[in-house]
């Protein structure tokens, strides 16, 4: 209560430790329970500005106090629960302003679906999204550096913040933008906190330069650790390559700019259903000079859950014509009979400005997956295609629906290996999941290789947390073996920063550990991510409920 009344005096947002609240942010979509001992809402950047400094002034009375930032509290890594203070930006600081191309102002609490409403007006759109768009909000998805269906074309969320504003750990709040070599050099000779920042990072990048270009993951998609290798190119230097992906460890975002792209008029999708994995990696490498935005695909554990809930897949669906959409169906259900379900269905999808110009790109994909001899077909309607849009987002929420007495454990649910290693690796990954019998679905972007795999599990049954710790063990050791990444997406948060020695080598760590102390000297913000992450502590704060 003490802590509440000094607090209020300095923040005009709402201070709460009731029953309630600390209960509701005492979870995220991750599997773990972490009770704060406070939740505000701050209502600007001022407010923000004052707890940093409240917690500056306090840390020597009370070591455990720190600041972990939370918009949608959709982080499947656990990256937006903490024991001090959580502070909720989606009640106040939800704005976005001048939709344009160029760069579009967001503030961190807006839910992307409010957001997307607003640019569409524009005809543009931010093409990062995440399949979980309905539920996040822009604060996590610059956090974790997200990703999602259209980013074999576009790129992460790092390609799209062109600068930001952060709160540091000396209460202030500074501008980030990209910066030529005159202007870093005028920054670092400033002589204060700010100079000193940018001159003690781009002295680390230097001084490290070899051991960082080693240390890149060799993957097109990386959300672990600190993104070291972006930072400076020799011509620019800009920390919002590593500040966008940090989980919220180096500062406090209260705004960004973000660049969105031209809504495409047209799409179309081609599907491809493999019986066998054999030619995986020389398929996808076959399409992927067609310039695709997706390739997606589900494996046979998520099209057996769409034949078991077929009715309600379908209701998911609302189709405007409903007996067309089930007739569509009549192919897959042929191709099933006579050669039983798929291993694996891709979808490889297009846009552009006009359906003639999809036409021949989809013509020239037939012709070059002719040789496989696989069975693939071209959607007609787009009512067609979101059949199998829908059950690539849907399929795994039924089985959480019909699944009595066990919830989501996403502790696996991100990996990514290079396209050409799939064949090998997903057979010996499924085979650590079903010597543990888990229940589960395996979906994913299999043009960058990044899979998510989400068992369910019953929590209450206390040697789940074994099975997890195990089979955490040996998936990500999997990955390593293919020199993968172990989170392409969703970040470390609590569930993954302990294994993030697999990854990297200890002079990568230690890099890692300089950046956040120079940040972030008296472990204000989100301690226990990236940096400092426990089995122990993973094991302990594990929901059993």
């Amino acid at each position: 209560m003490e802590l509440v009344d000094s607090l209020k005096k300095v923040f005009k947002g709402e201070v709460l430790d009731d029953y309630e609240t600390l209960k509701t942010y005492s979870h995220d979509a991750s599997l773990f329970e972490v009770k704060p001992k406070l939740v505000v809402f701050p209502k600007n950047s001022d407010d923000l500005e004052a707890l940093v400094k409240f917690v500056n002034e306090h840390k020597a009375i009370d070591p455990t106090l720190s600041i972990t930032m939370r918009a949608a509290g959709s982080c499947m890594a656990g990256g937006s629960l903490n024991e001090s203070i959580i502070a909720d930006t989606t009640k106040h600081m939800n704005t976005v302003r001048d939709v344009s191309a160029g760069g579009t102002k967001v503030e961190p609490g807006i839910f992307y679906r409010d957001f997307e409403k607003k640019t569409l007006e524009s005809h543009l759109i931010l093409p990062c999204y995440t399949a979980s768009k309905n539920l996040c909000a822009l604060g996590g998805m610059i956090a974790n550096n997200c990703a999602g269906e259209k980013t074999l074309r576009y790129g992460k969320m790092e390609n799209f913040v062109t600068r930001s504003k952060y709160i540091f750990s000396d209460g202030k709040a500074y501008d980030v933008k990209p910066l030529s070599k005159a202007e870093l050099d005028t920054k670092m000779a400033q002589g204060d906190f700010e100079g000193d920042l940018y001159k003690k990072i781009y002295n680390l990048i230097i001084n490290n330069e070899q051991v960082i270009r080693e240390g890149k993951p060799n993957v097109s998609k990386n959300s672990a650790g600190y993104y070291l290798w972006n930072i400076w190119d020799g011509v620019t230097f800009d920390l919002n390559r590593l500040l966008t992906g940090a989980q919220g460890t180096l500062g406090i975002m209260t705004e960004a700019e973000v660049r969105l792209v031209p809504v495409e008029k047209a799409s179309e999708l081609f599907v491809i259903f493999l019986h066998d994995l054999t030619h995986l990696a020389k398929l996808v490498n076959v399409i992927l000079p067609t310039n695709p935005d997706s390739i997606e695909s589900y494996d046979d554990a998520t099209m057996k859950l769409a034949i078991r809930f077929f009715p309600e897949m379908l209701k998911t669906m609302k189709p405007k014509h409903f007996l067309s959409l089930v007739l569509s169906f009549i192919p897959e259900l042929f191709m099933m009979m006579k050669g039983g379900i798929p291993k694996l269905i891709l979808l490889v999808e297009y846009s552009g400005k006009t359906k003639g110009e999809l036409d021949i790109k989809i013509t020239d994909l037939a012709n070059r997956v002719h040789p496989f001899k696989l069975v693939s077909r071209k959607t007609l309607s787009e009512e067609e295609s979101s059949k199998y849009w829908t059950v690539r987002r849907e399929s795994f929420n039924l089985l959480r629906k019909h699944v009595h007495g066990s919830r989501t454990a996403p502790f696996v649910d991100d990996v990514v290996v290079r396209p050409e290693h799939m064949p090998e690796f997903l057979p010996k990954m499924r085979a650590i999941l079903d010597e543990y019998k888990l229940n589960y679905t395996i979906a994913g972007h299999a043009g960058n290789g990044n899979f998510h795999i989400i068992p369910l599990m019953n929590m209450k049954d206390k040697r789940n947390v074994m099975v997890i710790k195990e089979v955490g063990e040996k998936v990500y050791s999997l990955v390593a073996e293919y020199k993968g990444s172990i989170t392409g997406e969703h970040n470390d948060g609590i569930v993954r920063t302990p294994y993030l020695h697999k990854m990297y080598s200890q002079e990568i760590l230690n890099l890692f550990k300089q950046v956040k102390d120079i940040f972030d000297p008296k472990n204000i913000f989100n301690p226990g991510k990236k940096v400092d992450g426990s089995i122990a502590y993973l094991e302990s704060h594990i929901a059993t409920e």
